[in-house]
């Protein structure tokens, strides 16, 4: 079993009241590597000034790590296979929708990988390519997380 950490801080400025409900959203995450990334809530959800349109968002976060996990898989089962990538470019593209329970969520993440093959070399036909990306969505974690259990444990 393998644990992944992230960690959220918000602070609140000091000429913000909080209560009255018009604080900044922008916040940063910190990841185990060293990364500091700015986040915040999407300006459709929260509009600006609260959000940070520069920032990125919980809903981009989720499309791109969908859209990770898939080119790392595909590239790993296509090294496997012997083909030989150039380049590998998605412009993956979320949904947010109302779902079967009413609630607003991402009812639908779409991939659209675009695959270059190193010049001179052959590349893989169509339904190879179509094998390969089926293999990658069935071995991606997060793709397969989807309906994670989210269990909150607060610390006081």
């Amino acid at each position: 079993m393998s644990e992944y950490t992230a960690h959220v801080l918000w602070r609140r400025d000091p000429l913000e009241a909080f209560n009255d409900n018009r604080y900044s959203r922008r916040h940063t995450i910190r990841f185990d590597g060293g990364v500091d990334l700015p986040a915040s809530s999407s300006p459709t959800v929260v509009p600006l000034p609260l959000s940070d349109a520069s920032a990125v968002d919980p809903e981009e976060m989720f499309v791109a790590s969908l859209a990770s996990c898939h080119m790392l898989w595909f590239l790993s089962l296509a090294a496997a296979a012997g083909h030989r990538i150039e380049n590998y470019e998605d412009e993956a593209v979320g949904t947010m929708a109302r779902n079967a329970e009413g609630r607003v969520a991402m009812t639908r993440v779409r991939l659209r990988p675009r695959v270059t093959f190193v010049s001179g070399t052959a590349g893989a036909s169509t339904a190879a390519l179509q094998a390969l990306h089926h293999e990658a969505h069935q071995r991606c974690f997060i793709a397969s997380s989807v309906k994670t259990e989210v269990v909150c444990e607060p610390r006081h």
